[in-house]
């Protein structure tokens, strides 16, 4: 299964370390990335690819967990719905 994840917060030091670490240790492989700070606002995109046994609610409660913590906010979605959406 392949994932569209969105991190947007104020930027710091550690952002791409610690959302890959999270990831790795979530068995997420980063497929692709993207990234950019506009005037001091931090965004990232990656496409991820997630184990066929990835329980998807579990992933993103986790993640929503984590950049609570990181005080960032972390959105996971499905590829397909975010190819569905986008094509709009």
């Amino acid at each position: 299964m392949q994932a569209i994840i969105t991190v947007v917060g104020q930027d710091k030091v550690g952002i791409v370390a610690g959302v890959s670490t999270k990831l790795a240790a979530m068995h997420i492989n980063i497929l692709d990335i993207s990234q950019t700070i506009m005037e001091g606002s931090f965004t990232m995109m990656l496409l991820g690819g997630l184990p066929e046994d990835a329980d998807f609610k579990a992933v993103q409660q986790a993640l929503t967990d984590f950049g609570t913590q990181q005080d960032l906010t972390i959105r996971i979605q499905r590829q397909e719905i975010f190819d569905a959406m986008s094509s709009l």
